[in-house]
């Protein structure tokens, strides 16, 4: 018997869900054709084909491949399986390597066939964006919207692409521009809007970034041309990351972009437009300027480590005095959503983490307990996954025998294959269920062991942390930041004085720091890292260096 497994897909969901069925159903007469049983179907709805990383379906498809769960593969069509030529050729050779085979409507797929299909699949995709593209440009050729909802717009009902003003949102447009420029920055803007429950565009609470926007991208209300009468279009173009599968958008030169008047959508005069803009400039010029490689690079040891203990969130610079660089709780600057309004110095975060890092991470003892209650844990799990894999290979040995009694009682005495389908999909399943269970078990199989040498690395580099700070470039940094995944502040709450005053501003003994991090750079693979919680340069009672949580 040719056991046969059905993959159907369809890209929009704009498309009609019965698609799959209709699809399921012309491969089964394929199959019967050709005298092949249905033992698996796989489907995905509303994916695009452009993509393979991206689809659950045919992920699941090439897993079973894998496993040898059947004999040839059939589709309506290449462009089911595949619209991009590189994943069509990869997913072929596996699948040739694999001895299966795969039909479509019209019959066996060659090599050459298969590759003309799939570049005529592919050339499909990019055509379609060339004509999506020359029905926008029409669109906005109509004076049309073309983009997304914009603050301050509704679409009109029955008329697609046309938009009108809703005069409360609008109101809140004007105060927004009126604000800036009166000189209030973004974020002064967002925490009013918040404190006075103004709906935002998206999401819960007005953020500083929605305001002011991106320069590069035009993103943002202060730089929206849309509340000045103005469609720009084209602003960014659309691609696809071919490893990961996500899209991402690029800016496009601005001699690229198609502007149209559309003076009934107006919101802002020219004027208080213009002084806008003037403003964003003359902000834009006063920033520090920086190369792409200076953004990047960690500038201090713990740079975008050091979070809020309040909400989480990340820390950041509010400037600097006679005692050194402060930092503060993001959320509360952008949109006010954290109540922690307390300012702590980065050197006394810094001084802090190395003296926690020094003191109980690279004492011998602690290292060496963790290590044996981390091996101890180890061996318990490798026993166990051990014992459940024998379990698991005994239990698909019996159902392939099951499976194979069924193929024979087919074969030899031609009992109809119909009232052996229930049981065949259910045996499939849960041999789908087994083989899962199987790889859990081999990753439970092959956690890493830890040995006390292979820590020397890193007390090395605790010990010279200190002078790192003092002379280090961030690539010096690089070795301490692999082990170190976050440096937690929790701070006591404001003093009378009110946020940013000097009785705002912390003292050592009212901080306490959680250290979070990893063994990976060490072992080679993820492990357990202990956190570690200080509090006024002294261990917490009751914490430090404790042994391993069951199941590591």
């Amino acid at each position: 018997m040719i056991r046969a497994a059905i993959y159907a897909r369809f890209s929009s969901d704009r498309q009609k869900d019965r698609s799959i069925d209709d699809q399921i159903a012309l491969c089964r007469d394929v199959c019967a054709r050709q005298e092949m049983v249905v033992t698996m179907t796989f489907e995905d709805r509303a994916i695009s084909g452009t993509g393979a990383i991206n689809r659950p379906g045919f992920q699941a498809m090439m897993r079973a491949a894998e496993g040898k769960l059947f004999d040839v593969l059939v589709a309506e069509d290449v462009d089911r399986i595949s619209r991009d030529q590189g994943d069509w050729h990869a997913a072929r050779k596996r699948l040739d390597f694999l001895d299966i085979k795969i039909h479509t409507a019209s019959g066996k797929v060659t090599k050459i066939d298969g590759a003309l299909r799939a570049l005529m699949g592919e050339m499909y995709v990019e055509n379609l964006a060339l004509h999506t593209r020359r029905g926008l440009e029409g669109v906005i050729r109509d004076g049309r919207h073309a983009g997304g909802r914009a603050y301050g717009y509704r679409p009109v009902l029955g008329k697609p692409g046309e938009l009108e003003i809703v005069e409360e949102e609008a109101e809140i447009v004007r105060q927004i521009f009126a604000d800036y420029i009166a000189r209030k920055t973004p974020r002064q803007i967002a925490h009013d809007l918040n404190k006075r429950s103004v709906r935002p565009p998206r999401g819960r609470l007005w953020n500083g970034s929605t305001i002011n926007g991106n320069v590069a991208r035009s993103g943002g209300m202060i730089l929206n041309d849309l509340y000045a009468g103005r469609i720009v279009w084209n602003k960014v173009k659309m691609v696809k990351d071919p490893t990961t599968g996500k899209r991402l958008s690029r800016p496009n030169p601005k001699e690229q972009y198609k502007i149209v008047e559309v003076s009934h959508l107006r919101i802002i005069d020219d004027a208080t437009f213009r002084a806008a803009q003037a403003i964003k400039l003359e902000r834009r010029r006063d920033a520090t300027p920086a190369t792409a490689q200076q953004a990047r690079a960690p500038k201090r040891v713990f740079s975008g480590l050091i979070k809020c203990g309040s909400c989480g969130g990340g820390m950041s610079s509010v400037g600097s005095d006679r005692k050194g660089l402060r930092l503060q709780c993001s959320a509360h600057r952008e949109s006010g959503s954290c109540n922690n309004s307390r300012r702590i110095y980065l050197d006394a975060i810094e001084a802090l983490a190395i003296k926690g890092l020094r003191q109980h991470l690279a004492h011998p003892q602690m290292i060496t307990e963790f290590v044996d209650a981390y091996n101890a844990e180890r061996k318990r799990l490798k026993k166990v996954a051990t014992t459940e894999r024998a379990r698991l290979e005994r239990r698909l040995d019996e159902i392939e025998r099951e499976m194979k009694r069924i193929v024979d009682s087919i074969v030899i005495t031609g009992m109809p294959p119909e009232q052996f389908v229930a049981r065949m999909q259910e045996l499939e399943a849960e041999k789908v269920r087994v083989m899962a269970g199987l790889e859990k078990a081999k990753e439970s199989d092959n956690v890493i062991a830890l040995h006390p040498k292979a820590l020397d690395r890193y007390k090395r580099a605790v010990v010279e942390l200190a002078d790192h700070l003092k002379r280090g470039t961030p690539t010096e940094f690089a070795t301490i930041r692999e082990l170190v995944t976050a440096i937690v502040v929790h701070a006591s709450p404001s003093r009378p004085g009110g946020a940013g005053t000097k009785a705002d501003t912390e003292d050592d003994r009212s901080v306490r720091i959680e250290i979070k991090g990893r063994l990976a750079a060490l072992c080679g693979n993820p492990a357990l890292f202990p956190n570690i919680a200080m509090s006024g340069g002294k261990m917490v009672a009751g914490e430090g260096l404790e042994p391993p949580t069951p199941g590591l």
